[in-house]
């Protein structure tokens, strides 16, 4: 039996790591068998190199180096969590794939597509989600809700190197995934990450409902 690779993306304080604990514990009600995972992480290399792009001292870090960071951490994730997980009918939720680089190093970096594409595919091994959720809100919105994560820390020492772009970054990251949505509507599903929680939760559980 083949699993399901299902994968969450969407700009900083989307919401993903709170649908994702939500829509794990109503499939794990319903019997199935759930992994959670995220990108960059979900193993011990992987968790390693997050620290490294994540870390604000990094500032003048290159946007290919950042690619192949990113590839090499998804590389051994595919390998180690991903492809395992799918051969044994297991259900995964991933926070952010191919498609967070393809927005982030691709149309806010402005690395080449072809590129990024062979990249991706020598990565992944050319493995894609079943599903993609997209949580789509306004910047302005999604920054707003990362600096009140932890309020008694203030300014920017809360917040990681991604996070502390400008609003014209994180403009074009939006629009990179619009536009990945546009061009691929059946695997991925914009859902409107301002509504309330529990609302948003039934649309993503309706979508997933439809694959499993």
């Amino acid at each position: 039996m083949t699993g399901q690779f299902i994968t969450f993306e969407g700009i900083e304080g989307s919401g993903k790591s709170t649908q994702i604990r939500i829509l794990a514990d109503y499939l794990k009600l319903r019997g199935h068998e759930v992994v959670t995972t995220r990108e960059p992480g979900g193993t011990p290399i992987g968790e390693k190199i997050r620290r490294v792009l994540l870390n604000t001292e990094f500032k003048n870090m290159t946007p290919v180096t950042e690619l192949l960071l990113y590839a090499a951490a998804r590389c051994q994730h595919v390998q180690e969590v991903i492809a395992p997980a799918k051969e044994t009918g297991k259900i995964i939720l991933c926070d952010r794939y191919s498609d967070a680089t393809t927005a982030y190093q691709g149309a806010a970096r402005h690395i080449d597509a072809k590129f990024l594409k062979a990249v991706h595919q020598l990565a992944t091994g050319n493995l894609k989600p079943d599903l993609t959720i997209l949580l789509d809100c306004p910047v302005e919105m999604g920054l707003q809700r990362v600096q009140e994560r932890e309020p008694e820390i203030p300014g920017l020492a809360n917040l990681d190197r991604f996070e502390q772009e400008k609003i014209d970054f994180h403009e074009r990251v939006r629009q990179g995934y619009l536009k990945i949505a546009k061009t691929e509507p059946q695997r991925v599903k914009v859902i409107d990450a301002l509504a309330e929680v529990h609302a948003i939760h039934e649309k993503i559980a309706e979508e997933v409902m439809r694959i499993l």
